[in-house]
């Protein structure tokens, strides 16, 4: 008989190690297998709660995307546009955010789109929330609120991969450094 409330529990657990082995091996070149032993739990399992590896990582890049929104959620701070614009630039760099298996995981996402239409999808949706989250921040402190947001959005992207092509730790400071440099400079 199945342990109730065990689902929820276990699907996190397989989410969790599909960040860590993707992380760990740069790459989506994990199995199933490796992922549900880093889970604790049979691969028969892991192929029962999702049904395919790339299953497994979207619902791992969802999670992913639900933690960021939240995350900007509750930073925002409701003091106009320029506490709007730091609170989804500075949770794009929290520490949940940018470490180093989160930062893999968003690489392998992108190459995922090219071949999956799900992954593609979510990364549309993704690319259409931030840039038009930004947008509306930006609009009242700069005159090209568009510009200005496409350049931020591909220069968090561009900050993203940097991370992750360094060997050894992520640097969450440096990165939101570089990026609110940027922001001033575009703001002043």
């Amino acid at each position: 008989m199945p342990k109730l409330g065990a689902e929820p529990i276990r699907k996190a657990a397989l989410i969790n190690a599909a960040i860590f082995e993707v992380g760990r091996a740069g790459s989506l070149d994990v199995t199933v297998a490796q992922i549900a032993r880093r889970a604790g739990m049979s691969p028969a399992l892991a192929h029962h709660y999702f049904g395919s590896k790339d299953q497994i990582f979207l619902a791992a890049m969802r999670y992913i995307l639900r933690t960021y929104g939240r995350l900007v959620s509750e930073a925002l701070p409701g003091q106009g546009a320029r506490g709007r614009l730091d609170a989804i630039v500075r949770s794009s760099f929290a520490p949940q955010n940018f470490q180093r298996e989160t930062v893999s995981a968003w690489l392998n996402f992108y190459a995922l789109s090219f071949v999956n239409e799900e992954a593609a999808r979510l990364l549309r949706v993704y690319h259409r929330r931030l840039r038009s989250n930004l947008i509306v921040a930006l609009r009242g402190v700069t005159d090209h609120p568009e510009r200005t947001a496409d350049t931020l959005g591909a220069l968090i992207d561009g900050v993203y991969l940097r991370a992750v092509l360094r060997p050894g730790p992520t640097d969450p400071e440096a990165a939101l450094n570089t990026v609110m440099s940027y922001l001033e400079e575009a703001l002043a």
